[in-house]
C-alpha cells in the first residue's frame, strides 16, 4: 500500500456491535471511512464526521455495492445475521452467498485487502494445550462455525486467483464495555436467570481495547496476510469467567444447569422468534458452538499486530465492564 495516500476503509455491518465499535475507534484517524449498513443507522456522532460516509446496502443484491467500493483500500467484514430462529436454514446463504457477492464486488473494484472477522471454532475443539493453529481443514460441529469456515475458504480461494491481500482475524470472546452479549448475560444474572452447563469449557478472551487495536493494525500495516488468532494470555473456562464477572458486578452467579434444560430454553426462544418474527437471543446452534472449547495460537498476532496487550487477562480488565 502507498503509505502517502489517505486510506479508504470500508466496514460492513457498521451498525452492529463490533462493527460499530470499530467505526468509533477509527473515526478520528486520517482516513476516509465508509460504513456499510442494512437497516439500522449509525449514531449521529459518526454521521457528523466529515471523513465518514454511510451507505445502505443489501449483500443479497451485489448491485447495491456498486457505488461503495470505488478506490477502496481495505474492507473489514462483520455483516451477518445472528439472532434469528433456524440458523441452519439461513446461515449457508447469509454467511456464504452474501460473502461471495462481496468478494465478487471486491474483485471488480480491485480492492487491495479484505479482512474477515472469524473465530477459532472453525477448527473444531481446541484448548490451551492444543490451540488452534490457523488451518482451513477443521471439522466444526455448529452451523455458525461450518459456514464461517466456508467463508474463510472462499476468501483465500479468491485471493489466490485475483491477487489481493486476504486476512482472517479469528477472534476469541471480546469482553468489556459495550459488548452486547456480555451486557445481556449480566441482565439475566441480575434477574437470577443466567444458567450455564456443568462441563468446563475453555474459552479464549480478548478485551475490547486490545481487539480494536489489533484490528486497526490489520487495517493499517503493510504485508498483513493470512490467519491471525486474536486473544490474550489468560487461561480460563467460560464458567469461571461468568462467575467472576457476575460477582464483580454484584449479580447472581450463573446456575449450573443440565444441557437438556438449556436446549429446551433455546428451542422455546426459537419457536417464539419464528412465530412472531422477532430476534432469538438463544438458539440450539448457539449452544452447540458455545459448548466447544476454543483457544488460538496468538504467535502471529503478537509478532505482527499487537506485541503488547493492554490487558493480559480478563482479571486485569475487570474495570472495563
Amino acid at each position: 500500500m502507498d503509505i502517502h495516500k489517505k486510506q479508504t476503509i470500508v466496514i460492513t455491518g457498521a451498525a452492529g456491535n463490533l462493527g460499530g465499535l470499530l467505526a468509533e475507534h477509527m473515526k478520528n484517524k486520517d482516513i476516509n471511512l465508509r460504513l456499510l449498513i442494512h437497516k439500522k443507522n449509525i449514531p449521529e456522532n459518526l454521521r457528523q464526521k466529515k471523513n465518514v460516509t454511510s451507505y445502505k446496502i443489501d449483500l443479497s443484491k451485489k448491485q447495491t455495492l456498486d457505488n461503495t467500493l470505488e478506490n477502496v483500500d481495505v474492507i473489514v467484514h462483520f455483516a451477518g445475521v445472528l439472532f434469528k430462529s433456524n440458523p441452519e436454514k439461513f446461515l449457508p446463504v447469509t454467511n456464504t452467498q452474501y460473502f461471495k457477492n462481496l468478494l465478487d464486488a471486491t474483485v471488480e473494484k480491485k480492492v487491495n485487502r479484505i479482512i474477515l472477522i472469524s473465530f477459532p471454532h472453525v477448527e473444531g475443539e481446541s484448548t490451551p494445550e492444543f490451540p488452534a493453529k490457523g488451518i482451513l481443514t477443521g471439522n466444526p460441529v455448529s452451523t455458525h462455525a461450518k459456514t464461517r469456515l466456508q467463508e474463510e475458504k472462499l476468501l483465500f480461494q479468491y485471493a489466490a486467483k485475483y491477487k489481493f491481500e486476504a486476512v482472517t482475524l479469528r477472534v476469541g470472546m471480546v469482553y468489556g464495555k459495550g459488548i452486547l452479549m456480555i451486557d445481556a448475560a449480566q441482565w439475566f444474572a441480575r434477574h437470577w436467570l443466567l444458567g450455564i452447563w456443568k462441563k468446563p469449557t475453555h474459552i479464549h478472551l480478548i478485551s475490547v481495547d486490545d481487539f480494536l487495536t489489533a484490528t486497526a493494525a490489520a487495517i493499517e500495516k503493510e504485508n498483513i496476510e493470512g490467519i491471525y488468532h486474536i486473544g490474550d494470555e489468560g487461561i480460563q473456562t467460560l464458567q469461571q469467567f461468568l462467575d467472576d464477572i457476575t460477582i464483580y458486578k454484584g449479580n447472581h452467579k450463573p446456575w449450573r444447569m443440565p444441557v437438556w434444560m438449556i436446549m429446551a430454553a433455546a428451542r422455546t426462544f426459537e419457536l417464539f422468534s419464528a412465530l412472531f418474527n422477532t430476534k432469538s437471543p438463544l438458539t440450539v446452534d448457539f449452544i452447540k458452538i458455545g459448548m466447544v472449547s476454543y483457544y488460538g495460537d496468538t504467535t502471529r498476532m503478537r509478532q505482527e499486530l499487537l506485541s503488547e496487550l493492554k490487558y493480559r487477562t480478563y482479571k486485569e480488565g475487570l474495570d472495563t465492564f
